[in-house]
């Protein structure tokens, strides 16, 4: 773990903010001057703004009265919530300043600088998610998807804990009207915990009710789904080196594997050059064990949920239970075992892979595993709230 991981600690109760000490972060420098939108943020630029959120949220009662970890979750998110608009933000022909995608980039700049620094997995993640859907309170409630979209959002992390970080989001700002919008931030809260999801993912009365929901838009959450599964497939996700073939031996023996990897050496393609006839064999062989009803392993980094979604969809159309494990370790040890590989990855491309990779989810498979090892998280692993999700 990187010491400066300590800088990003909340400061004890009633004491000062770091400021001083978090200008050693580059990403942290890179938001003083970004510009914003006047209309909503007349309080300057990005990085007054963000001073601003995280003194507005050590004043709140709410956040002083959760436990540490959760306490840690909501100021890490708090201070990267805009961590990405230096790199989107845009100025339009009309003089508007705007910063689209913002919150999803932010998630993957969150993800990696908090990876870097050797996070726990699980505060790391809640940060992510938190960062991800920092803007939704203000708006949910209008939405027409807005059961959906909350639960979405309980399967990766705690609504009453994104409550508080769009309340000093929107209080450490100046802005017009903010009370409507403090109102919905109330009435995202109310509607979360009338659904039963505030503080916990929402319910659903079995893993392939909850695999369906989420892949068939206008399903109820409180019917039950007939399961018609079949075999059990597990997909591996992780970055080169984290030890996803390793897993696959030691967990699933007898289970064959279609590996993209040894399709690569089969067919003489090596990574960075057109891999659509390693995807082509690769599906093939997976039609051929979904077509006896076999269980097996498909093993590749799908590290983006794009990537992720034609094998999913695939596995859901012949009905496979598909359980999704994600395998990490800490970044030396990943870049270790990658040099020990018989076929390395080049060290620039992983860490091109870390700035846009994303970590599967609940809503995603009928089981999510996270299968970290090295995590210095201790006890904090256990602070997860996805849904059907196990840390081992």
């Amino acid at each position: 773990m990187d010491p400066a991981i300590a800088l990003l600690a909340p400061p004890a109760l009633d004491a000062p903010l770091p400021w001083e000490a978090l200008q050693r972060f580059d990403w942290v420098r890179s938001m003083a001057g970004c510009p914003q939108d006047p209309v909503h943020h007349a309080e300057g630029d990005v990085w007054i703004h963000t001073r601003m959120v995280l003194e507005t949220l050590i004043a709140l009662p709410a956040w002083r009265a959760l436990p540490e970890p959760e306490r840690a979750a909501v100021y890490l998110a708090c201070l990267l919530h805009d961590v990405a608009k230096p790199a989107t933000t845009r100025v339009d022909a009309d003089g508007r300043v705007t910063a689209r995608g913002h919150s999803r980039e932010g998630e993957r700049m969150a993800r990696r600088i908090l990876y870097e620094l050797g996070a726990p997995f699980a505060l790391r993640e809640r940060v992510c998610m938190l960062v991800r859907y920092h803007q939704i309170p203000f708006f949910l409630i209008d939405r027409e998807d807005a059961l959906r979209l909350a639960a979405e959002i309980s399967a990766v992390t705690r609504c009453d804990l994104l409550a508080l970080v769009a309340e000093a989001d929107l209080r450490g700002r100046r802005c017009a009207d903010p009370g409507r919008v403090l109102d919905n931030i109330a009435l995202f809260v109310a509607f979360c915990e009338e659904h039963g999801c505030l503080r916990s993912p929402l319910p659903f009365p079995s893993e392939h009710s909850r695999f369906t929901f989420f892949r068939e838009p206008g399903r109820a959450p409180g019917v039950e789904v007939f399961d018609d599964t079949g075999p059990e497939v597990i997909v591996l996700s992780g970055l080169p080196g984290a030890g996803k073939d390793t897993l696959a031996r030691r967990r699933y023996p007898e289970l064959p594997v279609v590996s993209l990897d040894a399709w690569r050496q089969e067919l003489g393609i090596p990574h960075g050059e057109n891999q659509g006839p390693v995807l082509q064999a690769s599906r093939e062989q997976a039609r051929g064990y979904l077509r006896q009803g076999r269980p097996f392993v498909w093993n590749a980094t799908n590290l983006q949920r794009a990537f992720r979604e034609p094998v999913l969809g695939l596995l859901s159309g012949y009905r496979a239970r598909i359980r999704l494990v994600y395998v990490e370790v800490p970044l030396p040890t990943l870049l270790e075992q990658n040099r020990s590989r018989a076929a390395a990855v080049p060290e620039r491309a992983i860490r091109r892979m870390m700035e846009r990779f994303e970590i599967p989810d609940a809503t995603e498979a009928h089981v999510f595993e996270a299968a970290v090892r090295g995590d210095t998280g201790g006890a904090g692993r256990g602070t997860l709230s996805w849904a059907g999700c196990t840390v081992s």
